[in-house]
């Protein structure tokens, strides 16, 4: 059965755990763009704008950047996730960021500036998006903090705690690199995990 865009706006609203009336769910409905991807393919080049949010309703992204043309991992999505380059989306400015499909995958993306008008004009969608923002905004901070304060296998046990479905099915590399540390790293951290 194939999922219709009011299917995912009503998802959405139920994700956040709001109530929206008919209108509101049609009219977020009418601004969704379905988009599929295979394995691989690039969602968002470096130097674009992102001009949309992204809700996954099935598959995996990785959000990454090059420093000393190292490949690395900012954040991983899966399905129910929304992927937002958030300082190129809000400033409306080229990104840094690079989006990949890490799995075959069916997108869903919420253009920004019909969102922004639509949170005007119905209050429910206004607070669906803040809620969004905030979760990824909170989700930013408390990688960073965990990044800054914790040790090797604190950060693995908090990924296997917030996202399990992470470790299940993103490439080692990727996992390592999301955590900042080696794949030997991650594969002694993972072991110990299991022992204990």
């Amino acid at each position: 059965m194939t999922t219709t865009s009011i299917d995912i706006a009503r998802q959405m609203v139920s994700d956040y755990h709001l109530q929206a009336d008919k209108e509101s769910t049609h009219a977020l409905a009418d601004i969704l763009i379905c988009k599929k991807y295979k394995k691989g393919e690039m969602i968002l080049n470096e130097g674009e704008v992102c001009k949309c949010m992204r809700y996954v309703e099935k598959g995996m992204l990785r959000q990454y950047y090059f420093k000393h043309e190292k490949d690395m991992t900012e954040h991983i999505s899966y399905e129910k996730g929304v992927v937002i380059c958030l300082e190129s989306y809000f400033r409306q400015e080229p990104t840094r960021l690079m989006i990949e499909a890490l799995e075959p995958s069916v997108i869903w993306e919420i253009d920004k500036e019909q969102i922004d008008k639509l949170a005007v004009e119905h209050s429910v969608i206004g607070v669906l998006y803040r809620k969004i923002l905030e979760d990824s905004l909170i989700e930013s901070q408390i990688k960073a903090d965990t990044l800054r304060f914790e040790p090797a296998h604190e950060r693995y046990n908090k990924l296997l705690q917030i996202h399990p479905e992470i470790l299940k099915r993103a490439p080692l590399v990727y996992i390592a690199s999301l955590l900042q540390m080696t794949p030997e790293t991650l594969s002694r951290v993972r072991a110990a995990s299991l022992t204990n």
